[in-house]
């Protein structure tokens, strides 16, 4: 898995220390998600909505992701999390950061940064350096007790109530199998900056008042 080798090749990368110091990372997640939204609506030929299998074979040639086309396609059937046979604008953040990390340039030509601009790159690096400080024993997998040691433990002063940690990650365990993969979690971040939505506030929570 992907994440895993990320995890093993750049032990010393994380910059978070605690939820919070997530949560205040939430502005620079937006800003770099809307370039995001301007690539979708980039790809989105007929301008439904959504982005079916031809219009993202065909943004990933824009976009010069050297990736095969069975790789596209499972990329689709793996990030169209409603099953609505078309990718919508959530969905293709998850598929884009998925991109990303299938990426590598030292087997590649093509380099990380063809993904789009520096900001870019920096908010899907921190994205996946969130996701590592939850997975403590970095096997690409987020349990109960990841969430519960990553919100109670990293500070005496940021521990959360247990209903919210339960919350959380119930948000997150999209399919109930008591574990969340990195899909998942990006998924659930998305709405936890408030991405796309009216209400620019953080809608997460995570220390006691």
């Amino acid at each position: 898995m992907k994440i895993m080798e990320v995890k093993r090749n750049s032990p010393a990368r994380n910059n978070f220390r605690s939820v919070n110091s997530i949560i205040l990372k939430f502005p620079m997640f937006r800003e770099g998600l809307k370039e995001v939204k301007g690539v979708f609506e980039q790809c989105d030929a007929d301008s439904n909505g959504t982005i079916d299998h031809k219009e993202l074979r065909k943004c990933f040639q824009i976009l010069n992701l050297p990736l095969e086309e069975e790789e596209i396609d499972d990329l689709f059937g793996y990030c169209d999390m409603d099953g609505t046979d078309g990718i919508q604008l959530n969905e293709f953040i998850i598929i884009l950061c998925l991109a990303y990390l299938l990426l590598d340039p030292s087997t590649s030509s093509h380099s990380k940064l063809e993904l789009g601009s520096p900001q870019l790159k920096s908010t899907f690096d921190a994205i996946i350096e969130a996701f590592m400080f939850f997975d403590k024993n970095g096997d690409g997998k987020l349990n109960k007790k990841d969430m519960v040691n990553a919100m109670n433990n990293e500070s005496q002063f940021e521990r959360s109530p247990t209903h919210i940690t339960r919350t959380r990650f119930k948000e997150m365990d999209w399919d109930r199998n008591g574990q969340v993969s990195f899909r998942e979690f990006l998924f659930a971040l998305i709405k936890w900056v408030g991405f796309g939505s009216e209400d620019e506030n953080p809608v997460i929570s995570c220390s006691r008042k």
